[in-house]
């Protein structure tokens, strides 16, 4: 049993890559699907349209702070379990698990308590009073999202955790339960039973319950790592190690949060002053639009971040042993391959904006919110291949056991510059200017990233120590 999951320092790297990573991508993918379905659904609902596109935009950042804390934790016990495995600790891998689901249960409580208490000035945080149609949406959509909180919280929590135990595939099929109701029933409380917001919230939770639930059957039917009722009992030393290996994953997200939050501000400041958008019937439209650029940006880093966390537990174990070498060879192709979907997101972008908006129900809206949109994409992903590497850079750091270089890499992405351009470019050039933050975001923290691949390939071109030698054969 301690050593089932030996193959991870003996298996040729890409085979591994492929093995971890496609489950990953995918069960990110299908994740990030929950939200953006509820937006495709919405926004050609003509009852609600882009008054409930805005909604959602404004309560989209609320669920990215749930799923922050989320992926620390699991994240981080994934990086944590994955090395104690390769050191031959397997107890600590036991207490690292039991711990880490303790700790997704209160988070989730906690968050979904205090949501519901706050609702209202949350809401107007993120930008919720652009109009009082908007307002009133994202409290319906934002209430049934609430409830929902802490079986989301579990399940995507336990997903890295799943991986971790040597079954990406059942991550995989858990999230795809999930999101495959929440997809059957999207269509038929919004078009069907006219619930609105109410009916596309509550088609979410549905889904999310269902993951947690084949989460929990998984957790006591682990393979690998099975935690015991003791190693369940909080261990500070256990939880402090677990959260500081999944802290990056927690900025990373959290610190989006932050940007979303400055954006939603700007653009509801700056879209006030304009000729057009000024007036309101079409002050929602900004807030729709952006919302929907980053929900197809979202799309495009599920597959980025699923790439780079799919390898977590071959580069925890493979460092844990000391087999330097394959974790060089794995980041030369992770790298690449990031670079690559960078590479096709633009072409989409560049080429075919009209057809990327045209999915969430731009025929029903005026030519403000086409022309608009259009201007939006081509700016702001304009940038992808850089932010992709830059993410990529980031979790192979965090996955490395770097936790304190890949949190400032991330917070300097996020806050410095994600927050600092969207508050000062608009100064001087008004809504473009908050268009305009995220691709000189990109741009400038791929320069801090190029040295730290640079100092990394330097660290793993070291002599192995290898723990668990093997014969040449093996090593492909």
């Amino acid at each position: 049993m301690e050593h089932s999951n030996q193959f991870l320092g003996t298996e040729p790297v890409g085979k591994l890559m492929r093995k971890y990573a496609v489950p990953c991508i995918i069960s990110l993918l299908v994740g990030a699907l929950y939200n953006i379905v509820d937006q495709i659904f919405i926004a050609n609902a003509s009852y609600l349209g882009s008054y409930g596109n805005a909604a959602n935009t404004v309560v989209f950042p609320l669920t990215v702070v749930a799923l922050a804390i989320a992926v620390m934790i699991g994240d981080g016990c994934c990086a944590f379990v994955s090395i104690s495995l390769g050191k031959k600790e397997i107890s600590d891998a036991k207490k690292s698990v039991g711990n880490s689901v303790v700790m997704m249960i209160v988070s989730g409580v906690i968050l979904a308590v205090l949501y519901l208490l706050f609702s209202e000035p949350i809401i107007a945080m993120f930008g919720g009073t652009v109009n009082a149609e908007t307002f009133y949406h994202s409290k319906e959509y934002f209430f049934y999202i609430s409830l929902g909180i802490p079986f989301y919280m579990f399940g995507q929590a336990m997903n890295p955790v799943i991986r971790a135990d040597g079954n990406p595939q059942f991550a995989m099929i858990s999230t795809l339960m999930g999101a495959a109701v929440n997809i059957i029933l999207d269509p038929v409380f919004i078009f069907v039973f006219r619930w609105g917001m109410m009916g596309a919230a509550t088609a979410t939770v549905i889904g999310q319950v269902v993951t947690a639930i084949l989460a929990v059957w998984y957790l006591l039917h682990m393979k690998i790592v099975r935690p015991e009722k003791g190693d369940f009992h909080l261990a500070g030393k256990i939880c402090k190690k677990t959260l500081i290996l999944g802290i990056t994953s927690f900025l990373s997200q959290i610190s989006l949060v932050a940007a979303m939050a400055a954006i939603n501000n700007m653009i509801r400041k700056y879209g006030a002053m304009d000729p057009v958008f000024g007036q309101e019937q079409y002050a929602q439209i900004p807030m729709a639009v952006v919302g929907i650029v980053m929900k197809f940006f979202q799309i495009v880093i599920s597959i980025v971040v699923g790439m780079a966390a799919g390898c977590i537990p071959v580069v925890g174990f493979n460092m844990g042993a000391g087999k330097k070498h394959r974790v060089k060879e794995l980041f030369t192709k992770l790298l690449t391959a990031e670079a690559l979907v960078g590479l096709a997101a633009l072409i989409l972008v560049e080429c075919f904006p009209k057809q990327l908006i045209g999915i969430f129900g731009a025929a029903n809206e005026s030519i403000y919110y086409t022309e608009f949109a259009v201007r939006a994409f081509r700016i702001y992903l304009s940038m992808m291949i850089f932010a992709c590497v830059n993410k990529a850079c980031f979790i192979f750091l965090q996955a490395m056991g770097k936790a304190l270089s890949s949190t400032l890499l991330s917070l300097i992405r996020e806050v410095v510059f994600g927050v600092g351009f969207a508050l000062l470019l608009p100064l001087c050039w008004a809504l473009d200017g908050v268009l305009y933050s995220m691709p000189l975001s990109d741009f400038i923290t791929f320069l801090i990233a190029a040295y730290l691949i640079y100092r990394t390939y330097s660290e793993l071109n070291q002599k192995d120590t290898d723990i668990y030698p093997v014969p040449l054969q093996n090593e492909k």
